[in-house]
């Protein structure tokens, strides 16, 4: 039996014996517990699919950029030009989300990022591609993933039934990313070294049609929407408020920040490493890249069921934690090492550890907020996620060009680290969270 006393906003429960016996069990059918549900099944395989071919495209579209250019700077600025439309429209976006059917909304955005795709696939088949075309495509891009990010996060609150299963849904969904982040960079690696890049942005691009299939396949309950007569600013103005105001949500998106700013801004780097640290040849080049953006990608992966398999304890907190230490320690053992295998292998911590924290902290999010809020505070948690990761990339692209990529990688490492440190000392409350 369960007793729920409300205390201060939160709610506090009591078990008897039993039940924690039962909530303390770890087994496969809790790892996916949401898929019991056809909507989450049918949303799970398509968007499957897509972020395999996004991953193909991004992998790609990174080794054709340093390819053209031979800048690690270059590097940093498509990551920025990707990432400005978050800070330019992410909090509109956000209100836009709470005010229209959030799968409405999605088939609009993947029906743009289909027809980039294959912009940017015919460029490249033409050979008129230069690099201001990927500036240009990049910025457009992360304009649709502006208005996809927050309608995609609070989509998944309406693909259960059991709100009990939606910390599940959200880890299972990070798993779904990092399955693609494992498989897609390798296939990449290898179609880019065999019939070149377009062939990976023209599989990008076929790739939505099973994402645009599975939202028009899916039959949505009806959530709680924003009166479309409120102004945007006053609903933008609410969910800042609302985030300012809620301890736990402002904790957890302080640490995204972190983490995004200096545990994932390192990524952009991984060409130009493949190239000039590994000692890629023009064709190897292309390979190792892959390999160790899949290396990251299988240790997301695990990370991400990791968290799936014990989202139902109430040990996220302590988790989340660890994870701020374990992935800086794990880029500086990265930045050290010369040796492809060797590389893969922290590479595949760095993943893993990152993803302790990136995930949990959305977990906690999604299972905290309301749902007439859900769209803008998941637009504040995109817009410091994705808004921090492209500034992050600039800096480190510039120190990369001005010193070197390990000096790049090591400045991030110890800034993580640093902030590991003071999280721990000034925000006790991150590991007491359930």
């Amino acid at each position: 039996m369960v007793d729920e006393k409300l205390i201060e906003g939160s709610t506090v429960k009591c078990f008897d014996t039993q039940d924690t016996v039962a909530v303390s069990r770890i087994s496969l059918r809790d790892t996916f517990a949401a898929m019991q549900y056809p909507n989450y099944r049918i949303w799970f395989s398509g968007q499957l699919v897509s972020l395999f071919g996004t991953w193909m495209q991004a992998t790609a579209q990174g080794y054709l950029a340093y390819q053209l250019t031979r800048s690690s700077a270059f590097l940093g600025y498509v990551a920025f030009a990707t990432g400005l439309p978050v800070w330019l429209f992410m909090l509109y976006a956000g209100s836009v989300t709470d005010r229209v059917p959030r799968k409405r909304l999605m088939l609009y955005t993947q029906s743009a990022m289909l027809v980039l795709a294959f912009v940017l696939a015919l460029l490249t088949f033409t050979g008129l591609i230069r690099p201001w075309h990927i500036l240009v495509l990049a910025f457009l891009l992360g304009i649709a993933n502006t208005f996809d990010s927050p309608a995609r996060l609070a989509l998944v609150n309406q693909l259960v039934d059991d709100k009990r299963h939606l910390p599940n849904a959200v880890a299972l969904n990070g798993s779904m990313f990092n399955v693609a982040t494992a498989l897609g960079p390798a296939a990449a690696g290898a179609v880019y070294a065999l019939l070149g890049p377009a062939w990976c942005f023209t599989i990008n691009g076929l790739s939505f049609v099973a994402v645009i299939a599975a939202l028009l396949l899916m039959r949505l309950r009806p959530v709680p929407l924003c009166p479309r007569h409120q102004n945007l600013v006053a609903g933008i103005v609410e969910g800042l408020r609302y985030v300012w105001k809620h301890e736990n949500i402002r904790i957890l998106i302080l640490l995204i920040g972190v983490t995004s700013l200096f545990g994932l801004s390192f990524a952009a780097l991984i060409p130009a490493w493949a190239v000039k640290v590994l000692h890629g040849t023009a064709t190897t080049g292309a390979t190792i890249n892959g390999l160790l953006q899949s290396a990251r990608g299988i240790g997301a992966l695990l990370a991400a069921l990791t968290i799936a398999t014990v989202s139902h304890l109430k040990v996220k907190g302590r988790i989340a934690t660890f994870g701020t230490f374990a992935y800086p320690v794990a880029l500086l053992a990265f930045a050290a090492v010369r040796s492809t295998a060797s590389a893969m292998l922290l590479m595949g911590l760095v993943g893993f550890a990152s993803i302790l924290v990136i995930s949990l902290c959305n977990v906690l999010i999604q299972s905290q907020v309301e749902d007439s809020l859900r769209g803008r505070v998941s637009a504040v948690y995109s817009l410091v996620f994705f808004g921090m990761m492209p500034v992050g990339s600039l800096l480190t692209g510039w120190l990369a060009q001005w010193a070197s990529e390990p000096v790049a990688i090591v400045a991030n490492a110890c800034a993580a680290l640093t902030g590991a440190v003071l999280i721990w000392m000034l925000v006790p409350r991150l590991r007491a969270m359930p």
